[in-house]
């Protein structure tokens, strides 16, 4: 295995729009070039989806690789290269490496994504074992269950993290208002783990694929 290589199901490519340049069309934009991106990739991508936050004026765009596996750090100079060409209008372009670690169809999984929740944190020393089992066992299939949820995802980000990162694809944004969610939030579990999270960023995301 090269150096540096991580196991890789996606790429997500993270940007922020520059001051006067958000707006309904740099959103339409950005998804067409981000479907270009996937098609002029020398390694085989899929697009998976591209979800915008108006209050941070942050994209976050997904790109599933055709034939996950081992993926070395230097195969995302191309991608860096590709936009800084093309990606006029934004800056803080971060590219990174996503290894799915857990995966679960939720109670609504054949609605259609309005929305897409993101938890990124990073695990206090020592705690990440009992988080991920927190995660898998408890957490996020519990809030898969609950009406609304359409998918619920959890990576590890191995380039620009925070490293775990937890999303939900959602009909409606108040899904996390749903007393069913919040009694998953509320566990006695959830109490002991939480706590441990640093570098925490929840971020409700308009998809936009």
């Amino acid at each position: 295995m090269a150096q540096n290589a991580h196991f890789t199901d996606c790429i997500l490519v993270q940007l922020t729009a520059l001051p006067g340049a958000g707006g309904a069309a740099a959103q339409a934009s950005l998804a067409s070039r981000f479907a270009r991106f996937c098609e002029q990739s020398s390694l085989p991508l899929s697009l998976h989806r591209v979800a915008w936050s108006e209050p941070t004026q942050t994209a976050y765009c997904y790109a599933r690789l055709v034939s996950p596996g081992p993926l070395a750090a230097d195969a995302l100079l191309a991608m860096t290269d590709w936009w800084a060409r093309e990606g006029a209008g934004f800056t803080n372009i971060r590219i990174s490496r996503l290894e799915q670690v857990f995966a679960a169809p939720g109670l609504s999984s054949v609605a259609s994504a309005a929305f897409h929740y993101v938890v990124e944190m990073d695990p206090e020393a020592g705690w990440m074992p009992e988080i991920s089992r927190w995660y898998d066992d408890e957490h996020m299939p519990g809030l898969a269950a609950v009406e609304g949820c359409i998918l619920a995802l959890r990576f590890l980000n191995h380039d620009h993290g925070p490293y775990s990162l937890a999303c939900y694809d959602l009909v409606t944004d108040q899904a996390l208002h749903l007393p069913a969610w919040l009694a998953v939030r509320g566990t006695a579990w959830s109490d002991i783990t939480r706590p441990h999270f640093q570098n925490t960023i929840r971020t409700m995301f308009d998809t936009q694929s």
